[in-house]
């Protein structure tokens, strides 16, 4: 009955029998590939006891091409950054624009400010970065430095005060492991970043495999006041073994795994332990280089203030106010190179344009909400995070479809597909975390077939680069050619 009144529409739209005979086997070809190569993988004895999902859907008519699972929440990994994204892009619009300000508290007198001088941040991922000319550490430190002159101030008479007070003191969203926040991928999201909260680690390895390894030169502006160096000598070309533990907050770093074998040094990306005060140490330096006298140790943090039971302050007088790139230029880059920072960042913008402080448990409960409201139920979206590195976020293959269904719905849905990257000649994002797979994006067929895809691997046994290899021979089929 339903193929006799396809084939009536079909018909009543000029495209005739032939048409509509051509399109149902191409369909059937693709569903009855996907099913023969899905079943191929399952009966492998890496995935004797792995998941799978997958979920595949006609574009244009939203009609179901492929179900496997696509109701079992599973860890998704980075592919839960899509979750973040079309909600953040709809909620805040793609133009939304983070700002910091410069700003004093106190009078000038005769050149000296007798009183204190603040970064006010308001969660801007990008402050600092590289990824853009306007924002990069030197760009931003000589024009704070050219307010403070424009000022008249020739010296700092109180102290420098990086106030991330906006957002909430904890920077790490809970469920999120120790193997990893110490790492640039797991740094936290602060009211004050910098620099994407990460920094680079030089490691000279040893003569020979086994070997110890030598950290060359800490970084003295993070004020890490020990490291304890346990990282030995990989054989040449094993590539990056190497973990930094260090928790938020904490000065002391241990560093641990090994490093290939090879004559030039090797470098490693871990996280800044408390950006905001790096932020302030790194402008009183810039400040006294200009001629302006100042202690770049003469930095007090939000967490002092609170220890000692006091008020932070808050500035009278702004000097300046930064801008960042617009939203949809850093979701390119939150897409296109998965950086963590910017999904949690998102979650806690949510969270303080609602309530007024960014918190990462509002800001999640707001993106299923958002959801929620978009017909996908809460209850197939269990979120820890904005980013998906926490291996106890669940989603199913099924809600992430119904995103990529919904942003091509939106105005800006130009600039989200161009900030997919591109995996194996698929636009898609790709996901992995510890025994999980996943891939989740657009694929047109040889044929001019639209379909929109998820797949999700879980608790699969071997090499994480075999499994890809399986998946994208089984996402090949969508290309039908």
């Amino acid at each position: 009955m339903i193929y006799k009144l396809s084939i009536f529409l079909f018909c009543s739209l000029g495209l005739g029998k032939a048409a509509v005979s051509q399109t149902v086997t191409s369909e059937q070809t693709v569903t009855s590939g996907l099913q023969a190569a899905l079943q191929k993988i399952e009966s492998e004895p890496s995935m004797k006891h792995a998941i799978i999902s997958l979920y595949v859907i006609d574009a244009g008519t939203g009609a179901v091409v492929f179900d496997r699972n696509s109701q079992i929440g599973l860890a998704p990994a980075s592919c839960q950054k899509l979750f973040t994204s079309v909600a953040a892009l709809d909620i805040l619009g793609p133009g939304y624009r983070y700002r910091t300000s410069l700003g004093t508290s106190g009078k000038v007198e005769k050149g000296v400010l007798k009183g204190d001088l603040y970064i006010v941040g308001n969660g801007d991922p990008t402050l600092g970065s590289w990824r853009y000319d306007s924002t990069r550490e030197g760009v931003v430190l000589r024009r704070w430095v050219a307010a403070v002159t424009r000022r008249g101030i020739k010296k700092l008479e109180g102290d420098i005060i990086p106030d991330d007070s906006r957002w909430e003191a904890q920077a790490v969203p809970g469920g999120w492991i120790w193997e990893d926040i110490g790492n640039y991928y797991g740094a936290g999201s602060w009211g004050l970043n910098w620099h994407e909260n990460q920094y680079d680690l030089r490691i000279k390895p040893g003569a020979a495999a086994g070997d110890p390894a030598k950290i060359v030169a800490p970084v003295e502006e993070l004020e890490i006041y020990g490291v304890v160096n346990q990282v030995k000598t990989g054989a040449p070309g094993s590539g990056d073994h190497a973990n930094i533990y260090l928790a938020p907050y904490s000065p002391l770093a241990f560093v641990g795994g090994t490093v290939p074998l090879q004559k030039a040094e090797f470098v490693i990306s871990g996280s800044i332990a408390i950006p905001p005060r790096y932020a302030g140490v790194l402008l009183g330096e810039a400040l006294q280089k200009s001629g302006i006298v100042s202690s770049s140790k003469n930095v007090k943090m939000r967490a002092e203030f609170l220890m000692e039971e006091k008020s932070m302050g808050h500035p009278d007088t702004i000097l300046d106010t930064y801008f960042s790139p617009p939203l949809d230029s850093i979701n390119y880059w939150f897409l296109r190179k998965s950086i963590n920072l910017y999904g949690e960042a998102l979650v806690k913008t949510l969270a303080y344009e609602r309530t007024g402080t960014g918190s990462t448990e509002e800001g999640v409960e707001i993106v299923r909400d958002f959801w929620g409201q978009h017909g996908i139920e809460k209850a197939a979206i269990h979120l820890v995070d904005g980013s998906g590195l926490s291996p106890q976020n669940r989603v199913t293959t099924d809600a992430l479809v119904r995103v990529l269904q919904y942003a091509r719905t939106r105005p800006w849905y130009p600039a989200f597909y161009q900030a997919l990257p591109s995996f194996n000649g698929m636009k898609m994002k790709s996901g992995a975390i510890g025994g999980a797979r996943s891939f989740a994006g657009y694929q047109t067929s040889a044929d001019g077939k639209e379909y929109v895809f998820s797949v999700i691997i879980n608790n699969y046994d071997g090499s994480a680069a075999e499994v890809v290899k399986k998946l994208f021979g089984l996402l090949n089929i969508l290309k039908g050619r």
